[in-house]
């Protein structure tokens, strides 16, 4: 008889936040012949709610959900006799894709890239990512595995791959963007950045773009400004004193925002890291802009509202520029930079996955404070 091992299916809450959490027992996944078995250990807790968008719902943002990556292993040679994912119920909407765990077992024709049994993994989600909230998963290729040092917990780890992936593209995008703006025909002696959002995902962007803009050999020409939606915006004000914070009131009318941030960053700003998913935070994103300055949203925004926007954009000689999830080297950097305390973490609360229904209503209630992460092994 085969073991079996538990799995969890997170699907979209009803008005009544009830039955959208199914736990049931399945076999254990074969280890595939090119691949490994993953013994998951934690994985972030999220679900979305329509299966036509991709916007999800977390405890760290509105849009940490990965869009899409295909191209991303293009090249990597996965095997099509390899299964890419196991056995989660078709109506997950939301399949776990921050994974963080150790390596249970290895393919006899693997290629290992010097990964061995044992060894303390996250999860890269490209294109086909195995569903995530199980005891055990497999994956095609070792190529899609970060190892993570003994200095990272793997709590941690499993916040990097979506959320944090993905502040780390836009902030690199920005820095790109700056760069031809400093270093362009019309100069600029300062520019300012604006990170738009709420929670986590504004913190890790303003955490990865405080850490790399000081890499750059235009660092003391860039400020760096926050709209927070909620009221974490006292939160936010306590990262940094150069950092200013404006709150976007939403009793507020549309110009009374605009004229309030302008004047907090001292003028039009540049650029814009917009995580917001609504047509008025990008509307409001725009009106804030210079002359010739840009808007990054995420792909999941982006094909919603740049139809909609993109006349108004160049009718005011601006631009709106889309920004998929990071690169599995990206991946790579973000570990490395997190595990050696270059970059702090925000908060998170770790929860045992045999409480996925509690989280989840936690969730849909916003009573968690910081992200909320699923334990499904305890390794420690």
């Amino acid at each position: 008889m085969s073991k079996l091992c538990r799995q969890v299916s997170i699907e979209s809450p009803g008005q009544a936040l009830r039955e959208c959490v199914f736990s049931f027992d399945v076999p254990v996944p074969d280890v595939p012949m090119y691949g490994a078995r993953i013994r998951v250990v934690y994985a972030g807790a999220c679900y979305r709610a329509h299966r036509t968008r991709s916007a999800s719902v977390c405890s760290t943002s509105s849009v940490s959900s990965i869009g899409s990556l295909s191209g991303e292993f293009e090249g990597f040679g996965f095997h099509s006799t390899t299964p890419s994912h196991i056995g989660f119920r078709d109506g997950a909407l939301f399949p776990g894709y921050e994974v963080a765990g150790i390596v249970d077992a290895i393919g006899k024709a693997a290629e290992t890239d010097g990964i061995c049994e044992g060894a303390r993994i996250v999860l890269y989600p490209y294109e086909g990512v195995p569903h995530g909230y199980a005891d055990f998963i497999v994956v095609p290729d070792f190529k899609c595995l970060v190892p993570v040092p003994d200095s990272l917990p793997l709590s941690v780890a499993a916040m990097l791959p979506t959320g944090a992936l993905l502040a780390t593209n836009t902030v690199y995008t920005a820095i790109d963007s700056l760069n031809k703006i400093i270093e362009g025909p019309n100069r600029k002696d300062k520019v300012t950045v604006l990170i738009v959002g709420t929670g986590g995902l504004a913190l890790w962007a303003l955490r990865i773009a405080s850490h790399l803009f000081k890499q750059s050999p235009h660092h003391s020409k860039i400020n760096i400004s926050v709209a927070t939606i909620k009221d974490e915006g006292f939160v936010l004000a306590k990262e940094s004193e150069e950092v200013k914070v404006v709150q976007w009131s939403e009793d507020l009318y549309e110009r009374q925002l605009i004229e309030r941030t302008t004047d907090a960053c001292g003028g039009p700003v540049d650029i814009v890291l917009n995580f917001g998913t609504t047509s008025r935070s990008l509307h409001r994103s725009l009106q804030c802009l210079a002359p010739g300055g840009l808007v990054l949203v995420t792909e999941d925004v982006g094909e919603k509202l740049l139809p909609k926007f993109a006349k108004k954009a160049e009718d005011m000689n601006v631009s709106i520029v889309v920004v998929p999830n990071g690169t599995i080297e990206q991946l790579r950097e973000l570990v490395q930079l997190v595990a050696n305390g270059e970059i702090e973490p925000p908060p998170h609360s770790v929860f045992p996955a045999d409480e996925a229904p509690e989280v989840v209503r936690k969730l849909c209630n916003s009573e968690i404070q910081g992200r909320a992460i699923l334990k499904f092994h305890d390794v420690d």
